[in-house]
C-alpha cells in the first residue's frame, strides 16, 4: 500500500477493545517471569508524549498498558508501514487500539490531535533496537547505529517536532479565543471531537510535556529458552539474527528479569525557542488554520516568514532531541553487571588483564557503598538491599554468579587459581545482531557509558581496593546493617502486613549500634538480644558497658525490629549470619572480644565460641533456652508441620502461621511469634547438641532460677555440655526472664567481674566452678 493509499484520518481507539486488551495483558503479565516496576511520580500523569528505549521487542507493548494503569489515559503509539499493507485482522486490530503506520502522510497532524483530546503518545526515538546499547560515539555525542545504511547515525527529533508542533497550534488556539475567532473554534472544537470551548481552552493552555523514560533490563542473558525451542521445532531454520533474538527475548520473559521503567524529568520543547521563534508565531498564529499548517511549514511554507520559522523549528527540534535523548539514558537503572562491566573494560583498555577474585569483588564492593550516596544514579533495587550485595566483602555474590558464568562460556574471562584474565575478545568488534550472545560485557558497559560517574567511581573504586582500610570497611558493614532494617521496614510495611502490624507495639529504636568509649581498654564486647525483640533490649546495658571503656556492638538478629511477618521468613542461620557480620565488625575495632547474648542471642553466642575464633577470650550466655516451662512448646514442629502442609495444599497461610505473645517489655518486643521462629528456635537448640562441647574458652551462664519462660534447668544442661574448661554457672533470683536488660539481681556486675577475670588469668581456668 503507497503512502497515498491510506486514508487520511485514521479510526479512533475502540475503547472497548482497549480496555479487554489491557484486562489480557494483565492476565498474560502474570504468567510470565519479567517483574516490571515503574519508577515515576508525576511524570505519568503529566506527560503527552512518552519515550522509551528500544532492547527488545518485548517492551514496545508494555509502556501503554503501565500508563493506563496508571492514569486511565488511552495510548497511541506507531509501528512500521508493513503491518498496514493488507487489510488483516491484525492490521485492524492495531488501527482499533490506536496504533499508527510510520508511513502515514498525516502521522504527526493525527497524532497531535489525539493528544490535544487527552490522549498519550508512546514513541521509540532510536527508531529501531539499539542491541549493543552503544549510544555514545568517540567524540561523546549521542548516535546509534543504524541497520540500513550499516553507519552510525542521530537518534530521531520526530518527537520534538511532534511537541513543537502541538504547542505552536496551541498558540493559534489561544490566539483565536483572544480575537474572540468563534467560527474557528467551534471548527477546531468539532474536529477534535471535543465537548466544549472550554474543553479546547484548557487543552491549549496545558504545556505540552516530553517524558523521557529508561528501560533496563537485569539480567541480560542469552541462553536457550522454551521460547527459541519451541519456535526452532516449528520453523524451519532460523537466521543468527532471529535466534540471536529469540535467545534474548526468550530469557527477558521466562528466566526472572527485571525490567525497571524509569521515567525522568519532563522535557518542555518551548524551553528550546529563543525570542525570535515567539516572535515569528505571534505574526502566523493567524495563518494556521489546521494541524496540517503546522507540520506542513518546512514543506509547503506560504511566506517568508512560515520558512523562517520552519527553519527555526528545525534547529530547536534538534536541541529538544539532544535533552531528552540525554535525560533517557542517564536514567539506566544502574545494576552490579554495570559496575563489573565498567571494572572489566575500564582494566583491558589500560592493559591491566589479571586481577585476584578478591580484589575484583571488594572493588565492586567499595563502588556501591560510593555509588549509594550519589542521589543523582539511580541504583537497581540489589544495590540498595545488602542481603544483595554485601556478600561481595567475603568474594563472593550469588546474585553475580549468572555474569561470570555467562563471560567465561562466552570466552571473555577465565579463572584460575582465583585469579580472573580478562581476554582479547573484549575488545573484539561484533556483528550488530551478534553482540549480545558474543559480548554481554560490552553491552552492560555501553549501557552505563552515558552515566560517567560510573566509570569514575569504578577508577576510584581500584585504586582504593589495593590498600583498604579495615575499618572504613567496617563502618560499610556497619552502615549495612542499618541500612537492612531500613529495607525491612519499608519491604513490610504494605498494605498486606496491616492484619499483624497494627497490633504491634514495639517503638524502641531496633537499630544496630556500635558504642565506642572516649578512653578506650582495647577490649570488645558483641552483645545479641533475644527471639522477638532487637537491640534495644540491650542498648543500655552498652552505654554501661562504653562506661567501663568497652567497645560495643549490638547486632540485630535479621527479622527482628520490623515486622513480625519479616521474622517469619529468615531462618536461624539467617540469625547466625547476622552474629557473624556483627562480630567482623567488632574484630575491625577490637582483637580481644567478649560476647554476650541474651536467651535466644545466648545460644547463639555459644554457637559463635564453638568456632573457636583466637579473638574471643569469653562468653556469657543468659537465660539459653532448651527446656521451657510451657511443655506445649514442644508441640512446634508438629505445628509447623502441618503449617507447611496446609500452605502446600491451599493459598490459605497456614492454620495458626503467629501465636500471641505476652511480653514483659511491648516497647521492643513482638506481640506475635511466628510459629516458624519457634520451630527455627528449635532447630537450633537441637543443633546445641553438636557445637557446645566445641566451646572452649570461658563460659558464664546467668539464668534466673524462677524463670516464667525458659525452665532454670537449662542452665544446668548447656553447663554439662560444655567443652570449656572454665565454665562457670550463677543462678540470679528473679521470677522475670528478662534479667539482662533489667539488670536484676547484679547481672551486670556479674558480667563485668567475669571479663575482669578472664582478662586477668586468659591462659588459667578458675580455681572454683561455681561462685555466688
Amino acid at each position: 500500500m503507497p503512502d497515498s493509499a491510506y486514508p487520511d484520518n485514521w479510526s479512533d481507539i475502540d475503547t472497548t477493545l482497549y480496555n479487554r486488551s489491557v484486562k489480557v495483558f494483565n492476565s498474560v503479565k502474570k504468567l510470565l517471569s519479567v517483574k516490571m516496576k515503574l519508577h515515576a511520580d508525576t511524570q505519568v500523569q503529566q506527560g503527552d508524549i512518552f519515550l522509551f528505549n528500544h532492547f527488545s521487542r518485548f517492551e514496545t507493548f508494555i509502556p501503554q498498558f503501565l500508563i493506563f494503569e496508571q492514569t486511565g489515559a488511552y495510548c497511541c503509539a506507531i509501528a512500521a508501514g508493513e503491518f498496514f499493507k493488507a487489510d488483516t485482522v491484525l492490521s485492524r486490530y492495531l488501527k482499533n487500539v490506536g496504533v499508527f503506520p510510520h508511513d502515514h502522510d498525516r502521522l504527526f497532524p493525527l497524532l497531535a490531535a489525539q493528544v490535544l483530546r487527552g490522549r498519550k503518545v508512546i514513541i521509540f526515538p532510536e527508531g529501531g533496537m539499539v542491541k549493543d546499547h552503544r549510544v555514545i560515539d568517540s567524540q561523546g555525542h549521542y548516535s546509534i547505529y543504524s541497520r540500513l545504511t550499516g553507519e552510525r547515525r542521530k537518534q530521531h527529533t520526530g518527537a520534538a517536532v511532534l511537541a513543537q508542533g502541538i504547542e505552536a497550534f496551541k498558540g493559534a488556539i489561544i490566539h483565536a479565543f483572544d480575537k474572540k475567532r468563534y467560527a474557528q473554534l467551534l471548527h477546531w472544537k468539532e474536529e477534535l471531537h471535543l465537548d466544549s470551548l472550554d474543553q479546547l481552552l484548557a487543552s491549549a493552555v496545558k504545556p505540552t510535556l516530553i517524558i523521557p523514560a529508561n528501560i533496563t533490563f537485569y539480567p541480560i542473558q542469552a541462553s536457550e529458552n522454551i521460547l527459541l525451542n519451541g519456535v526452532e521445532l516449528f520453523a524451519n531454520g532460523l537466521s543468527m539474527r532471529q535466534t540471536e533474538e529469540l535467545l534474548v527475548e526468550g530469557n527477558i520473559i521466562f528466566k526472572n528479569t527485571d525490567m525497571d521503567i524509569r521515567m525522568g524529568v519532563p522535557v518542555n520543547p518551548q524551553k528550546a525557542w529563543h525570542w525570535q521563534i515567539r516572535q515569528l508565531l505571534k505574526s502566523v498564529n493567524r495563518e494556521l488554520k489546521s494541524l496540517d499548517d503546522v507540520f506542513s511549514l518546512h514543506s509547503s511554507a506560504r511566506n517568508w516568514k512560515q520558512r523562517l520559522l520552519a527553519s527555526y523549528f528545525k534547529k530547536s527540534a534538534q536541541v529538544t532531541r539532544n535533552d531528552y535523548m540525554e535525560e533517557i539514558y542517564v536514567n539506566v537503572t544502574i545494576n552490579l553487571s554495570h559496575l563489573a562491566a565498567a571494572l572489566i573494560m575500564y582494566c583491558v583498555e589500560n592493559q591491566q588483564y589479571k586481577m585476584s577474585r578478591q580484589r575484583f569483588y571488594t572493588t565492586l564492593y567499595i563502588a556501591v557503598k560510593h555509588l549509594q550516596n550519589n542521589t543523582k544514579i539511580n541504583l537497581h533495587r540489589s544495590l540498595l538491599n545488602p542481603m544483595d550485595y554485601s556478600d561481595l566483602k567475603a568474594g563472593t555474590s550469588s546474585r553475580f554468579e549468572q555474569f561470570i558464568n555467562a563471560a567465561k562460556t562466552s570466552g571473555l574471562i577465565t579463572e584460575q587459581n582465583n585469579i580472573y584474565e580478562f581476554l582479547p575478545k573484549l575488545l573484539q568488534e561484533h556483528d550488530f545482531d551478534r553482540i549480545r550472545v558474543e559480548n554481554l560485557i560490552a553491552v552492560y558497559d555501553n549501557e552505563a557509558k552515558p552515566i560517567e560517574a560510573v566509570r569514575k567511581t569504578m577508577i576510584s573504586a581500584l585504586a582504593e581496593s589495593e590498600h583498604t582500610d579495615a575499618q572504613k570497611l567496617a563502618a560499610w558493614h556497619f552502615e549495612d546493617e542499618c541500612r537492612d532494617l531500613s529495607w525491612e521496614l519499608h519491604a513490610y510495611s504494605k498494605p498486606c502486613f496491616d492484619e499483624i502490624n497494627e497490633h504491634e507495639t514495639a517503638s524502641s529504636d531496633a537499630s544496630p549500634f556500635l558504642l565506642q568509649p572516649e578512653y578506650g581498654n582495647g577490649i570488645g564486647v558483641l552483645l545479641i538480644h533475644g527471639l522477638l525483640a532487637s537491640p534495644a533490649e540491650l542498648r543500655d546495658y552498652g552505654v554501661h558497658l562504653v562506661q567501663h571503656g568497652y567497645t560495643v556492638m549490638g547486632v540485630r538478629l535479621k527479622g527482628h525490629g520490623s515486622s513480625p511477618c519479616s521474622l517469619r521468613n529468615q531462618t536461624w542461620e539467617d540469625w547466625y549470619a547476622s552474629v557473624l557480620r556483627g562480630f567482623n565488625i567488632l574484630k575491625s575495632h577490637c582483637d580481644s572480644i567478649f560476647v554476650t547474648g541474651f536467651s535466644t542471642g545466648g545460644a547463639l553466642a555459644l554457637k559463635l565460641a564453638s568456632e573457636q575464633y583466637p579473638e574471643i577470650i569469653g562468653v556469657t550466655a543468659v537465660s539459653v533456652p532448651v527446656k521451657f516451662v510451657n511443655a506445649a512448646f514442644m508441640l512446634v514442629p508438629l505445628l509447623h508441620g502441618t503449617n507447611k502442609l496446609v500452605d502446600w495444599v491451599s493459598s490459605y497461610e497456614g492454620i495458626k502461621p503467629f501465636i500471641e505473645n505476652p511480653t514483659e517489655h511491648p516497647a521492643i518486643n513482638y506481640r506475635h511469634v511466628p510459629v516458624k521462629s519457634l520451630y527455627e528456635l528449635r532447630m537450633l537448640i537441637l543443633d546445641m547438641d553438636d557445637f557446645l562441647p566445641r566451646c572452649q574458652c570461658p563460659v558464664l551462664i546467668l539464668h534466673g532460677d524462677q524463670d516464667p519462660v525458659v525452665a532454670f534447668k537449662s542452665a544446668q544442661e548447656v553447663m554439662d555440655k560444655l567443652g570449656s574448661k572454665t565454665k562457670l554457672l550463677k543462678a540470679v533470683s528473679s521470677n522475670r526472664h528478662g534479667i539482662l536488660m533489667e539488670n536484676i539481681g547484679g547481672s551486670w556486675a556479674a558480667i563485668n567481674q567475669f571479663m575482669i577475670h578472664c582478662m586477668d588469668e586468659t591462659n588459667t581456668a578458675y580455681a572454683s566452678p561455681t561462685y555466688n
